[in-house]
C-alpha cells in the first residue's frame, strides 16, 4: 500500500542525543579532573553505574521505565511539567539525584568530597543544554517530505524535557503535523496504544504508515505490534537481537525514500 505518513523517534533519530550526552559528559569530567586529578573516562564510566543504581531504586523508577526516561536525562532533566503525580516525585528526587550520582562516582575513584559532587551534579546539566546537536541529515530530510507526507513526532519522555530539545532547534518542530510525547499520552513505546493514538491523529490506517527509529526495543518492537511498517536507523552497526526484526533496515536517513517512494 502507498504510504502516507512517516512517524519518527526524536532521540538519536533526528537528534545526536547520545553525542550530547557524552560531550557534557566529557566537559564536566574534564572540569572534575582539575580539581580532583581523575581519570575521565574512569569517572564517567563510575557516575553512570552510580546514576543507574541510584534511580532504579527509586520508587517512581517503574513509571519512567514506562514512559521511557533513562537515567542520564534524570541527570539534567528538571521534571516541571506532567500531570502524573510521578513527575512531581521526580521533579523533587532529581537534585540530589545529581549531587549523589557525582559525589558516588568520585568517591568509587577515591575522592570523597561532597561539595564537588554538589557542583559538578550542577554544572552536567548546563553543559548539556549546550549542545542541542541534530544529525546533518536531518533537515534535507525532513525537507524533501514535508508537503507530501503526514509527519508525526512520536518521542518517550518527560514532556517538559522533550520541549526543551525540541526548544534547543526551534525549526524542527515546524516539520510536523503531529507531536506526541510519552509523558503526556501516559504510556510509552512499544506499549501498542501510543501507537494506536498515533494513527488516530494522523487519521490513517497502520498499512499507510512507516515509523523511524534508532531502538529496537521501543520504536521497532511497538511499530510492529501495531501492523506498521518499522524502519530501523542502524548508524552504527549494532548486531540486531532477532527477537525484534524491523521490516527494514538503514544506515542512514536518505535511505528512506528507497522504502516509502513508489
Amino acid at each position: 500500500m502507498v504510504k502516507k505518513a512517516v512517524m519518527f523517534d526524536l532521540d538519536d533519530t533526528l537528534l545526536w542525543d547520545e553525542r550530547s550526552v557524552r560531550e557534557a559528559f566529557r566537559a564536566t569530567c574534564d572540569y572534575a579532573a582539575e580539581k580532583a586529578g581523575v581519570d575521565q573516562e574512569l569517572l564517567e564510566e563510575a557516575v553512570r553505574r552510580e546514576a543507574r543504581e541510584i534511580y532504579e531504586a527509586f520508587e517512581a523508577f517503574p513509571f519512567t521505565k514506562m514512559i521511557g526516561i533513562n537515567p542520564f536525562e534524570g541527570l539534567w532533566a528538571r521534571f516541571a511539567e506532567g500531570k502524573q503525580e510521578e513527575f512531581r516525585k521526580l521533579e523533587q528526587f532529581v537534585p540530589s539525584y545529581r549531587s549523589d550520582a557525582w559525589t558516588r562516582g568520585l568517591a568509587a575513584l577515591g575522592v570523597h568530597d561532597e561539595q564537588l559532587g554538589k557542583e559538578l551534579g550542577e554544572m552536567f546539566p548546563a553543559e548539556r543544554r549546550k549542545r542541542p546537536l541534530v544529525y546533518e541529515e536531518t533537515f534535507a530530510v525532513l525537507d524533501q517530505l514535508k508537503g507530501k507526507y503526514k509527519l508525526l513526532l512520536l518521542t518517550n519522555g518527560s514532556p517538559d524535557l522533550q520541549q526543551e530539545k525540541l526548544a534547543g532547534v526551534p525549526e524542527l518542530a515546524t516539520y510536523f503535523d503531529h507531536i506526541i510525547i510519552s509523558g503526556d499520552f501516559g504510556k510509552g513505546k512499544p506499549d501498542v496504544t501510543i501507537f494506536e493514538y498515533a494513527l488516530s491523529k494522523l487519521e490513517l490506517s497502520a498499512e499507510q504508515c512507516v515509523m523511524v527509529g534508532d531502538k529496537l526495543t521501543t520504536d521497532i518492537l511497538g511499530a510492529n505490534t501495531a501492523g506498521i511498517d518499522s524502519v530501523w536507523i542502524n548508524r552504527h552497526g549494532v548486531d540486531r537481537n532477532d527477537d525484534i526484526i524491523p521490516t527494514h533496515t538503514i544506515k542512514s536517513l536518505q535511505e528512506l525514500f528507497n522504502i516509502i517512494e513508489p
